[in-house]
């Protein structure tokens, strides 16, 4: 790799110019944190990279390259992606599903409410979302009980 191009040779198109800048600023003594992009790998496979850019000097201070520390963060966005369609289809699933299903958080406060929960009591998920579910929803003789739960 030595001698060549660095941003034409392995840099995706679509991101020539945005990584040839931050090298561009680097250059200039701006340093640029957690910039993200694809890279190819000499099999021509397209990893994603996350770089800091440094500027590199000299002894006496002057300007002499950049030093570009870059971290594979291919396998993490696969992971967040995969996690984000996992949470996805579990949102697809709770509100087609055929029974009531409601959540709160850690403050009784409702923040899950499908559609049968809102066709059995009647209360739409808009009308619910962030009330307490015990002080609101419970009839006052089950609220000491429910709210143990």
């Amino acid at each position: 790799v030595m001698g060549k191009d660095l941003v034409r040779r392995f840099i995706t198109p679509e991101y020539q110019d945005s990584v040839g800048e931050v090298l561009h600023k680097a250059l200039q003594g701006e340093e640029t944190a957690n910039f993200e992009f694809p890279l190819y790998t000499k099999d021509g496979e397209r990893v994603e990279v996350l770089l800091n850019a440094t500027t590199r000097r000299s002894a006496t201070g002057a300007i002499v390259g950049v030093v570009g520390v870059g971290q594979d963060i291919t396998a993490i966005n696969d992971s967040q992606a995969e996690l984000s369609r996992l949470a996805n289809d579990l949102q697809l699933v709770i509100e087609a599903a055929n029974a009531p299903i409601f959540g709160i958080d850690t403050n009784g406060f409702v923040n899950e409410w499908n559609r049968k929960a809102a066709a059995i009591t009647g209360f739409s998920r808009e009308e619910v979302m962030g009330k307490d579910l015990v002080r609101r929803f419970i009839t006052p003789e089950y609220q000491d009980s429910v709210g143990e739960v």
